[in-house]
């Protein structure tokens, strides 16, 4: 009955609501969530919701993301995205953490650069391995 909330942010700066359709870059920062249609690529400093009704159709670059809706594009996070029950990423994904729950849909692959960097450092056994 009661669902873990992961949409990351208490409070929006900006909505892109349901019955909004935007086409263009767009850039900013804070905290982002779409409920509508977007057709172009996103460069956002902060945090992305994209609600169940929401639809991206581009490239995001971010911090967090929420994934409850579509994207058809490549993700890019400096932190974790969470694709929901409800959400579909059709595109590649480059992030630190990712959590995928069960009946989500990601058609792609994923990169995680973060973990490989922090092993080679936390090991220095590794490091004269490969010296």
């Amino acid at each position: 009955m009661f669902k873990k909330r992961e949409d990351f942010v208490d409070s929006i700066d900006s909505l892109i609501g349901e019955n909004i359709k935007i086409v263009g870059k767009i850039e900013g920062k804070g905290s982002l969530r779409i409920d509508g249609i977007v057709e172009g690529d996103i460069d956002y400093d902060g945090s992305i919701v994209i609600g169940i009704g929401g639809k991206v159709i581009g490239n995001i670059k971010t911090g967090d993301v929420s994934l409850g809706g579509t994207v058809n594009g490549n993700i890019v996070s400096n932190s974790k995205v969470v694709i929901l029950d409800t959400g579909t990423l059709i595109g590649d994904l480059e992030v630190l953490t990712v959590v995928i729950h069960e009946n989500a849909r990601f058609e792609g692959n994923c990169k995680m650069p973060g973990i490989t960097d922090k092993n080679s450092k936390e090991n220095p056994k590794t490091e004269k391995a490969k010296a």
